[in-house]
């Protein structure tokens, strides 16, 4: 069976156990990310188009069935126990701020001007005060083993949350405008900052640092 037609095989099959449990084509649509009149062109006896590799893998991610699951040949059965999560509701949006600008957010613990805010991004984490995404520059926290957050990474940061040992931060020194990301450590009742990166040194803090978030979230973007 050729790619294409699996692919024809497996959508039918989740249309069917869709409405089988009592969605209409166009709900299903939806939950899919698409339209009705789209699903008429890519199955039935006729279609006029296949399901392309960027329509698989919206299905995919739409209905969580995992990368690849629509290029594999499924039993009806199998289609029907794939479960409706619902619409898609999107996330709350958080501003992506650099190390300075995070820096800069630190001394009122709100975005530094909305204005100089070029980028938004979601997401549906619980945020307990004030959230923000933060650009990580450097390597001081890729680690050859492990977590490991690489530069250009997308991290979440939580202002509301208390830091404990081992909590990924970023704090500000009093003496930089800049802010910094790094694992926070308490050993014997001293605080510590640390890069998972090894070759990063331990450095202790005493009231010359000021944490603003703890980080909750991280993604990575490739282009």
């Amino acid at each position: 069976m050729e790619n294409k037609e699996i692919r024809k095989m497996n959508l039918e099959n989740l249309i069917n156990e869709y409405q089988a449990k009592g969605l209409n084509k166009a709900q299903f649509a939806e939950a899919c990310g698409t339209s009705a009149s789209t699903l008429s062109q890519v199955i039935g006896n006729n279609p006029t188009r296949n399901v392309g590799d960027k329509m698989a893998r919206k299905i995919e991610l739409m209905l969580n069935l995992g990368s690849g699951w629509m290029d594999k040949a499924h039993s009806p059965q199998e289609a029907g126990n794939v479960t409706y999560a619902g619409p898609y509701k999107p996330g709350k949006r958080y501003p992506v701020l650099s190390a300075v600008s995070a820096g800069a957010w630190s001394e009122a613990n709100e975005p530094y001007s909305i204005e100089d805010v070029g980028e938004w991004q979601e997401s549906d984490a619980k945020i307990q005060g004030t959230g923000f995404w933060l650009v990580v520059e450097g390597d001081s926290m890729t680690a050859p083993t492990g977590v490991s957050i690489p530069e250009n990474s997308l991290v979440l940061f939580d202002t509301g949350r208390e830091p404990v040992n081992g909590s990924l931060v970023i704090a500000k020194m009093v003496d930089a405008n800049e802010a910094t990301f790094k694992k926070f450590i308490i050993d014997g009742g001293q605080r510590y900052l640390k890069g998972l990166n090894p070759a990063w040194p331990l450095v202790p803090i005493n009231g010359n640092c000021k944490i603003i978030g703890v980080a909750i979230e991280t993604r990575m973007k490739l282009v």
